[in-house]
């Protein structure tokens, strides 16, 4: 992270209006052309002066000898942290957007995700990377015991976000080696599946494992080693670390932008996203930030990016929740070039508006 830079109230102005002026035309800045388009009320030797002062800070650097200005990664980081305000109307316009064109009642979670990752990319020109929700903080939404073969049963699981696993286990047999009935069977799993969903409904996954299954009604305690067997494995199945699904959109928009015009630049960063996007996780998703004291936003700037293929780029991601548990991630990927304002204005609105539906089932 860069350190404290202080700044005169005319240096954070100048400052702000490079930053806006370079982000707009990706040409490097000269003290006229600020003089010109922005309301300075000073000359363009004053500019020019305060320029200077920033480039020896080291938050404004020139290209080429002859050439105006641009911001640097530490300009970037000043200018996202003292003098932007994000834009609650293209936040707004985000959650618009993907009330009208998600369709929850009809569509998988995946589906819904990629789809508000294809309308991310398109509303911000970024590469928009949305990972699926995570189960090992999951609760147990729903269950269902049902009878597969004789004497064989299986456990369907629902978590709350929406993730399905199943497993079987076959029963003891009965004294004289025979299974139950199997109309007997179905209707008593039934009435098991109501049971348990009662009582275990909203219980974190990781506690099914050692649930007290003397519990059980007298009737149902022949089959408590069985489901004893089945929840354990399940906690196994949904606690198996698995490569992170990560909903990824814009590839082709961004490649458009100056800034990935050299092949040799775009490659790594291809490779990257197309073959290794798990190496992003731990940087677009971390889980033990729950607190309320951090910013739900979190923006990468170049260099403050520890993988090489995107340390020319910006990586602004949000957190999205089930309840108070963070359980996934929005992130918009583009140049250090980014338009700050618009991009985390989109990424929170879009987590803020998967946290509510989540949070309505």
């Amino acid at each position: 992270m860069f350190g404290p830079v202080e700044l005169t109230a005319r240096q954070q102005h100048i400052l702000w209006a490079t930053v806006r002026h370079y982000v707009a035309t990706a040409e490097p800045v000269g003290s006229k052309a600020l003089a010109e388009e922005y309301n300075l009320s000073v000359s363009s030797a004053t500019i020019r002066s305060g320029m200077g002062l920033l480039e020896k800070a080291g938050l404004l650097y020139q290209p080429h000898t002859s050439a105006g200005r641009v911001p640097s990664d530490s300009g970037y980081r000043v200018y996202v942290d003292r003098l932007m305000q994000p834009s609650e109307r293209r936040a707004e316009r985000t959650e618009k957007l993907l009330g009208q064109q998600l369709q929850w009642d009809n569509w998988s979670l995946e589906a819904l995700l990629r789809g508000a990752a294809q309308i991310l990319s398109k509303l911000s020109g970024y590469i928009a990377l949305i990972t699926l929700p995570q189960s090992q903080i999951a609760q147990l939404r729903h269950l269902q015991l049902i009878q597969v073969d004789p004497g064989q049963i299986m456990l369907i699981a629902v978590t709350d976000v929406y993730e399905t696993q199943s497993t079987l286990v076959t029963l003891q047999q009965d004294e004289d080696n025979s299974y139950p009935d199997s109309e007997l069977l179905d209707r008593e799993l039934q009435i098991l599946s109501n049971f348990l969903n009662a009582q275990l409904r909203g219980r974190p996954i990781a506690d099914l494992a050692d649930l007290d299954w003397g519990e059980l009604d007298r009737e149902f305690q022949r089959y408590a080693d069985s489901l004893k067997t089945l929840f354990s494995d399940l906690v196994r199945r949904l606690q198996t670390p698995t490569v992170v699904p990560i909903a990824i959109s814009g590839i082709a928009d961004v490649l458009r932008l100056p800034e990935f015009a050299e092949l040799q630049q775009v490659q790594p960063l291809m490779h990257l996203l197309e073959d290794e996007p798990e190496q992003l996780f731990p940087l677009v998703f971390e889980p033990a930030d729950s607190t309320t004291t951090r910013k739900r936003v979190n923006v990468r700037i170049g260099s403050e990016n520890p993988l090489e293929p995107i340390r020319t780029c910006t990586l602004v991601s949000a957190t999205y929740r089930r309840g108070s548990h963070p359980v996934g991630s929005v992130s918009l990927l583009g140049p250090t070039r980014m338009m700050y304002e618009d991009s985390i204005s989109m990424a929170e609105a879009a987590a803020n508006y998967l946290s509510e539906r989540l949070g309505k089932g």
